[in-house]
């Protein structure tokens, strides 16, 4: 992490899509060293398809991307296949592969990283149980384990919350904290405006850039341009103002910690 720059990626003026057709244009934002960027926008609106061109799946339709570091992506868990007989050292040691040569299988050394990325996340204790068996809340830790056995100064998480309870999403977002602290870059797919408030920064994707700064540029205005008339004006005093306007929360059913 020592030898990584000051900034991990830049995009300016990026435009992504499939078959030659854009779905997400004007994207300009840059990521520093222990800075969380929360990526807001709807379903559809742009948020995968950003990842996907930060891991280097979608090549720039307009644009320029700058990549100097390597990334990680934690994806979703409920899209986890639970029913392979792996465990969550397994799991967590499949981080490793995307590093080694395509003939080289993990070694003493890349279990030593798994073992300490699960102690990292809390999940010392656990190595040796199934990943189906584990509570969403731990799926999504060990999935967080295997990005940092990947090494990455850049981790992308897609969604990490949905379907958590509250104790679990405070202890992951706890984690997401001490890896920023540690020098780390996230950037955090999700559709929770308040906790975005909590984040150093705040990227609003609808098809566009819609903002991109300080959690101060989650007004009204913008929140309804980014998520269109699927806003909900609520009564709020907390943030200094009369009215916040939230999406609609996606009925999950929480799990566990």
């Amino acid at each position: 992490m020592s030898a990584a720059p000051a900034t991990l990626l830049r995009a300016d003026g990026l435009a992504v899509g499939y078959g030659g057709r854009a779905v997400l244009t004007g994207v300009s934002f840059a990521l520093a060293r222990g800075q969380r960027i929360g990526v807001l926008g709807p379903n559809g609106g742009g948020k995968t398809t950003l990842f996907r061109a930060l891991l280097g799946e979608l090549a720039p339709l307009a644009g320029a991307l700058d990549l100097p570091v390597r990334r990680s992506v934690v994806p979703q868990t409920e899209r986890s296949r639970l029913d392979f007989p792996v465990s969550a050292l397994d799991v967590a040691l499949m981080g490793a592969v995307s590093r080694l040569p395509w003939w080289r299988r993990p070694g003493r050394a890349d279990r030593a990283a798994a073992r300490a990325a699960l102690a990292l996340v809390g999940l010392a204790d656990r190595a040796h149980d199934s990943f189906g068996d584990l509570s969403g809340g731990q799926r999504q830790r060990v999935l967080v384990a295997r990005a940092l056995v990947q090494d990455a100064p850049v981790v992308l998480l897609d969604e990490p919350f949905t379907g958590l309870d509250a104790a679990s999403a405070e202890r992951l977002e706890a984690l997401l904290d001490r890896l920023a602290a540690e020098g780390r870059g996230l950037l955090v797919a999700g559709h929770d405006v308040e906790q975005a408030r909590r984040w150093d920064r705040v990227l609003c994707l609808n098809g566009r850039q819609v903002a991109f700064g300080g959690p101060d540029v989650l007004t009204r205005e913008v929140l309804e341009a980014t998520y269109g008339g699927d806003v909900v004006p609520i009564d709020c005093a907390v943030h200094g103002t009369d009215r916040v306007v939230l999406p609609p929360h996606h009925h999950e059913h929480a799990h566990d910690a």
